[in-house]
């Protein structure tokens, strides 16, 4: 005899249904491990962003400060030549520039102390006394 189909057709049974779960587990599982790779890479990327940011901030901090500089120094020195006549009439002196501090003499070398002996041990003492008294 023949084994033949059932007469009702595909029917889903909890085999099926079990088998399908732990399809779609494994696809799922297949989709995070794709997504935490990918959001790596895009931490990464932000990462090596912020960083050419800073670099970039940075230098144009140091542009910025290269330009101001000498603007900077040149009002100093018409601001302080336009006060110098009017110190004068009133009797002010113009503050004196400051002289960069002397240098610090390299200190000289400490004595070192002597070194004292250090006491003997009680056995090496009763070893000392023993061979006096054998004298």
């Amino acid at each position: 005899m023949a084994i033949g189909n059932s007469t009702s057709g595909k029917q889903t049974t909890l085999r099926h249904v079990w088998l399908a779960s732990l399809g779609a587990l494994v696809v799922a599982r297949r989709e995070v491990r794709y997504a935490v790779g990918e959001m790596d890479k895009v931490r990464e990327r932000a990462a090596q962003l912020a960083g050419d940011a800073a670099l970039v901030a940075r230098g144009g901090a140091l542009a910025l400060r290269e330009r101001a500089e000498p603007v900077v120094g040149r009002v100093g020195a018409q601001l302080e030549q336009g006060l110098a006549p009017m110190l004068e009439r009133l009797g002010l002196q113009s503050p004196p520039r400051r002289k960069s501090p002397p240098r610090r003499q390299p200190r000289k070398p400490v004595a070192k102390k002597k070194t004292t002996p250090r006491p003997l041990s009680a056995r090496r003492q009763a070893d000392r006394r023993i061979a006096r008294k054998g004298r």
